[in-house]
């Protein structure tokens, strides 16, 4: 970063320019390219997108007001923090009930922030457990760091636990309810869109693109829309019913089991970097315990049939397992098992994967 910063600095000098607000606007100073040699572009005339009006120093070029995004009155603000305190300062339990509404948004972000601030590696398990009741919106508990439990009664909008890093977030329907969760929508689309690390426990189905280039997470959800862990490179996935199509696009590393009832998941997942496998022992004894863990906190229905009826029901479950990801894995379990550990062991398993890749690529 310093040598694109010293790099930008000499090309400013040579402009005449000490800071980018100065610059900005300036397109007189821009060339445009007379010789382009693409023919898509020959021809181009942007002049009318570089034309300068004539106008006063009235006129702002930049941004000189502050954007006011209302954080003083979000729900982390006007009552998380101060109810965490205990928490955040000497990192005593805290647990409290909250109503939720629908412009609540981002809920529990500014409170992981401020926890981070001074632990850096999160508190411990459960320090915070915050239970809402009513409907949450967008990113509710976006980035919650190791310690924040965030229980939810009700259900949430859009981004559900983005980037969530470390903390654990529970989704059910309130006991009012008539509905079956497992064919109702609980969560909205993108949930845990690039989480890090922690856990979540679902009674309902998500929308789209569930666990986009999630990396950690540990996640149980009754059934998910279109795209379902696109893109996704670590972490472990339970889904105890359908998926929408394209599942799996661009997976490259962690694992999903999904519950395949009606033995038609592989017309909806896209196998061109992942295959689809039976359970092995490690696998079914993994699954298991998350099932477990997702009744033990959301009492799901179908959670509950599920363990009932156990030695039917595993035998429908498949593992989604990406390629590179499964190479890899092999690798280092036998430069472990050859009395390399640590970080000798993973570099040896990257480099024997790598190896595979060409082979194969050159055959």
């Amino acid at each position: 970063m310093k040598f694109i910063a010293q790099d930008i600095r000499e090309i400013m000098a040579s402009l005449g320019f000490r800071h980018f607000n100065d610059m900005i606007g300036r397109t007189d100073l821009l060339e445009a390219n007379q010789a382009v040699d693409h023919w898509k572009a020959k021809g181009i005339d942007l002049s009318k997108i570089l034309y300068q009006p004539e106008v006063g120093p009235e006129v702002g070029r930049y941004c000189q007001i502050p954007q006011d995004h209302g954080l003083e009155k979000s729900l982390d603000m006007t009552t998380l923090l101060g109810l965490c305190k205990p928490a955040i300062e000497r990192g005593e339990a805290v647990k409290a009930t909250l109503p939720i509404k629908n412009t609540n948004r981002v809920v529990g972000t500014i409170l992981g922030n401020e926890i981070t601030k001074l632990h850096q590696n999160g508190l411990p398990e459960d320090t915070v457990h915050l239970h809402f009741q009513g409907s949450a919106g967008q990113s509710f508990g976006a980035f919650i760091p190791t310690g924040v439990t965030l229980e939810l009664e009700g259900d949430a909008n859009d981004y559900f636990g983005k980037g969530l890093s470390g903390g654990k977030l529970m989704v059910y329907p309130p006991d009012v309810s008539t509905f079956k969760p497992e064919e109702n929508i609980i969560v909205g689309n993108v949930a845990f869109y690039g989480a890090t690390g922690g856990e979540a426990y679902i009674n309902g189905v998500a929308g789209e693109r569930f666990c986009v280039r999630n990396s950690g997470v540990e996640a149980v959800v009754e059934a998910v829309g279109d795209h379902g862990c696109e893109y996704m490179t670590g972490g472990k996935v339970v889904i105890l019913g359908s998926t929408g199509r394209n599942f799996a696009a661009g997976m490259s590393g962690g694992v999903a089991y999904i519950l395949d009832e009606a033995g038609d998941f592989a017309r909806r997942c896209n196998t061109q970097m992942s295959d689809i496998e039976p359970l092995d022992e490690e696998d079914i004894a993994t699954v298991q315990a998350l099932v477990q863990k997702h009744v033990q906190y959301t009492q799901s229905p179908k959670g509950q049939r599920i363990l009932a009826d156990w030695e039917r029901s595993v035998n429908q479950f498949v593992k989604v397992m990406p390629r590179d990801y499964k190479r890899v894995l092999q690798a280092l379990k036998a430069a472990m098992a050859s009395g390399l550990s640590g970080d000798e062991a993973l570099t040896a398993a990257f480099e024997a994967n790598a190896r595979d890749v060409a082979r194969i690529g050159g055959s």
